[in-house]
């Protein structure tokens, strides 16, 4: 099990368009992915859970990685967080 933070910079938060975008790399990975956000924990894959985290701006969110890639989906994720969040 891998866990990283990463802090929101989009002054949009965590809203729908990257929200599916992340769902998208959630269901295309064989790990199970989870995000907690505001005491509240989401599974990556599905886009309501995601999107009832409510993210703003400059909430941090802690990702869980658990499965067989670990490292190589963890690093998906920072990538795409750095890029779109």
């Amino acid at each position: 099990m891998i866990k990283f933070d990463y802090t929101i910079q989009d002054k949009l938060g965590l809203h729908a368009r990257p929200a599916g975008m992340l769902v998208k790399i959630a269901q295309g990975s064989g790990c199970k992915i989870s995000v907690l956000a505001n005491g509240t924990t989401a599974d990556a894959k599905r886009l309501f859970s995601i999107m009832s985290l409510c993210a703003k701006e400059n909430d941090r969110l802690t990702f869980t990685v658990e499965g067989e890639d670990e490292q190589t989906e963890t690093d998906r994720l920072k990538a795409f967080c750095k890029q779109n969040l």
